[in-house]
């Protein structure tokens, strides 16, 4: 299906100020949970938009890019990783969500989430599964949710070059893993999740 036809059908019902919102970084050991609301024009079509995990790093820039030109709205929302302890990955996941909408610079008049709802946001919502793949507003989002959580990971390779998060972006690879196991965890790092803290390997260890 044309990943724009949905968002036209959406239109064609009334709903004419369409936010598609997604996340990037739910997943890792490390760093924060970003999500993204994109309203996106009515009528304008972005070359090759797709879900953001589907692109290669540097058409993604490309992509981004585009969005942020085109885009009638962007609001970003960021839960770093001392929330996501306290609060856990969903309720994190939905603040973010929540902070992204807030942050556009006027109220949308529907939602389309990917897989998810948000009871606390008093306006209709859609949450088709793989909303990415479906949906353009969606697409929009999660490449920028994906590139500005990029950038912050790279920010903090910068600060902690030891654990090369430039490279991985927090996520559990065999070189992340490894790079705990003999470092133990960041301040970046989320404590609560599995494989962070190791028996034996306190915080800030060496």
């Amino acid at each position: 299906m044309d990943i724009y036809e949905y968002d036209r059908a959406l239109r064609a019902q009334g709903f004419h100020r369409i936010a598609g919102v997604d996340e990037a970084g739910r997943g890792p050991l490390a760093g924060p949970v970003v999500a993204a609301a994109v309203i996106l024009r009515d009528g304008v079509i972005i070359p090759r938009l797709r879900d953001s995990k589907k692109v290669p790093e540097s058409e993604r820039e490309s992509l981004y890019s585009s969005i942020l030109s085109l885009s009638a709205e962007i609001g970003v929302g960021i839960v770093g990783p001392e929330e996501i302890d306290r609060l856990n990955i969903l309720r994190a996941t939905r603040r973010s969500m929540e902070m992204a909408i807030a942050n556009l610079p006027s109220a949308p008049d529907l939602l389309v989430i990917d897989a998810l709802s948000l009871p606390s946001i008093p306006l209709p919502q859609r949450s088709p599964i793989k909303a990415e793949n479906v949906s353009a507003s969606v697409a929009a989002a999660s490449i920028v949710a994906k590139c500005t959580r990029d950038r912050i990971m790279l920010t903090y390779h910068h600060q902690y070059p030891e654990y090369n998060f430039g490279k991985h972006k927090g996520y559990a690879t065999k070189e992340h893993l490894e790079v705990l196991q003999r470092l133990g965890p960041s301040p970046i790092h989320r404590k609560s999740f599995f494989g962070v803290l190791s028996p034996g390997l306190p915080f800030g260890s060496t």
